[in-house]
């Protein structure tokens, strides 16, 4: 290398240039609060989504979770999952009880994963799409416990309400109150994106839904969820992807009504999984919270 290139008057102002806007840049992200790099976050506990009830007053489990081997797991992304089938318990009167497949996959940090959705994962699989997905209303979720919780209430995410857990001997912290996310209500029920999927060597049918919980919210779509578990003005970033699916059903809505069923007493066991993203924007948790350090909040 010639040092005597690096005096030239045209390197030299390129040099000068690119350092300032490197240090504009910085001081920019700084002032604004961004976060570019997401800290990992889990559940009070490190609590794991195996810890989900087997059975409810309306479903119980049949057989034992899916345990995916080293392989899968790595393609999945993720240790913290649940895998497994619940069965109603007191269908309607002359119908057979119907089984769904409940799957649910707890990811944080890294800004690069990829949502695994069944658009993707049944048709790498060998199914074919049948029909387009639909984004349906989760409008059967039993909303009778849920009150306005006053002190995450306010602001931007306007009225934020709680549930309770369930009765004993199905919760391990019976009548308990959690936190719901941001943007849910009665009247604002969860939205689930649900496709039809046919097996071309059997001509069996499956439905599968799913929607994600992340950062506080919810969202129905791969995309949807990276806009909001990745909001640069967060300091941590997490996502948990709920999915239901079964070969026992005739159509997307009957799906969506029979996953609200399941979902109305599940929810509030999911949301002991996850952070409460209201503490974790005052910088009460978890503990080494950098807004805790500095008394900043959202």
């Amino acid at each position: 290398m010639r040092w005597s290139a690096l005096l030239n008057p045209g390197f030299l102002v390129a040099f000068v240039v690119l350092t300032v806007s490197a240090i504009g840049m910085s001081a920019a992200i700084r002032a604004y609060g961004l976060h570019l790099q997401k800290l990992e976050i889990h559940a009070p506990g490190n609590r794991q989504l195996s810890a989900l009830p087997r059975e409810t007053p309306s479903w119980k489990q049949i057989g034992t979770d899916q345990i995916m081997d080293e392989d899968t797991v790595k393609t999945l992304g993720t240790e913290n999952y649940v895998s497994r089938v619940y069965i109603q318990k007191n269908p309607p009167a002359g119908q057979e009880p119907i089984a769904l497949e409940f799957h649910a996959a707890y990811y944080t940090g890294g800004i690069d994963t990829v949502p695994h959705v069944p658009e993707r994962c049944m048709v790498g699989g060998g199914w074919l799409q049948t029909k387009g997905a639909q984004t349906l209303a989760l409008e059967d979720v039993d909303t009778s416990t849920w009150i306005v919780d006053a002190a995450a209430s306010g602001g931007a995410r306007g009225e934020v309400y709680s549930v309770r857990t369930l009765p004993a001997p199905y919760s391990d912290a019976p009548g308990t109150r959690v936190r719901l996310p941001f943007g849910v209500a009665p009247d604002k029920p969860i939205h689930m994106r649900i496709s039809a999927f046919g097996d071309p060597k059997t001509g069996k049918t499956l439905y599968s839904g799913y929607f994600f919980i992340a950062n506080g919210g919810t969202a129905a779509s791969a995309e949807q969820v990276r806009t909001l578990a990745f909001n640069l003005t967060s300091d941590y970033a997490y996502y948990l992807k709920v999915q239901f699916s079964s070969a026992g059903v005739s159509s997307a809505q009957e799906l969506a009504e029979l996953s609200s069923s399941l979902l109305g007493e599940l929810i509030a066991e999911i949301m002991r999984c996850v952070p409460d993203w209201t503490l974790v924007e005052s910088g009460e948790y978890p503990p080494d919270n950098p807004r805790r350090r500095t008394g900043a909040s959202n």
